[in-house]
């Protein structure tokens, strides 16, 4: 935690790598939340220069990491898994939260982070869309099971999604059946009353029409929507329709993060 005018305020590890291009916003989100984020390389953490130690929150920002080569994610997600595990292990035993983002949420599963069933092995995937090809659109979320990261989130929320790899899928049924039964899916894409539909409402084809679940202690949050573009009323395509508001739906999801800290830390 650091002191700013006299206030503890979180510190956040925004980490990136060569291809990452969302972790200024993603900061920025953080630090009008109330936290202290810092714009960190992950070869500061791999040379040991920093260490996690000093975070209570690590983000993993959107982006193309490593300019998505082998698979979206996975070049990043390998040097969590075999370079920072016994960090990243520790990090999470503290009790601290962590939050990937589009290609972090990419990263979380592809290096075992989530669902966070069986270490550090991987059980699901995010792979290329149905339609074969990039999604830039809006799009409504109904959120629903227990994370840290979700409390207090309308009954519908609208963010935009950005991703030519986000169909989520499980490597059998039994991954899928413990996701619903430690309620660990908490964004499903819907149509605006709030009802599953199928393309464009589901941009990608994911299973059950995930869009985002989390690890069974619900600290770990990964979704493929970015709550990161839509912290204003004016960043909404239909924002006079949003006169009234400041802040848009994306802001609480980092408020969360930050509470739950000040709360426990």
């Amino acid at each position: 935690m650091e002191v700013s005018n006299g206030v503890l305020k979180p510190k956040v590890c925004v980490l990136r790598s060569a291809g990452t291009n969302c972790d200024q916003e993603t900061a920025a989100a953080f630090k009008l939340a109330g936290g202290v984020p810092e714009l960190l390389h992950i070869n500061n953490l791999v040379n040991a220069n920093k260490t996690l130690n000093d975070f209570q929150i690590l983000a993993l920002p959107g982006g193309f990491s490593y300019g998505d080569d082998v698979a979206s994610g996975k070049i990043f997600a390998n040097e969590l898994r075999f370079k920072l595990a016994e960090e990243l292990r520790k990090f999470i035993a503290d009790g601290k939260l962590i939050i990937g983002i589009c290609n972090g949420f990419q990263i979380l599963v592809k290096s075992g982070l989530l669902p966070g069933h069986s270490g550090l092995e991987q059980d699901t995937s995010l792979i290329l869309n149905d339609s074969a090809k990039f999604e830039a659109r809006w799009v409504y979320l109904k959120p629903g099971g227990r994370c840290v990261w979700t409390k207090g989130l309308k009954k519908i929320i609208y963010l935009p999604v950005a991703h030519g790899e986000g169909k989520f899928v499980v490597q059998d049924k039994r991954v899928l059946s413990r996701l619903k039964k430690n309620n660990q899916i908490v964004f499903q894409y819907c149509d605006a009353q709030g009802k599953p539909g199928g393309y464009p409402d589901n941009p990608n084809g994911s299973l059950e029409n995930i869009a985002g679940i989390t690890d069974p202690t619900g600290r770990i949050l990964g979704l493929m929507p970015h709550p990161e573009r839509h912290l204003f009323s004016v960043q909404h395509p239909r924002k006079d329709e949003l006169k009234f508001l400041r802040h848009g739906d994306g802001l609480q999801i980092f408020k969360n993060g930050i509470d739950y800290i000040k709360k426990n830390f």
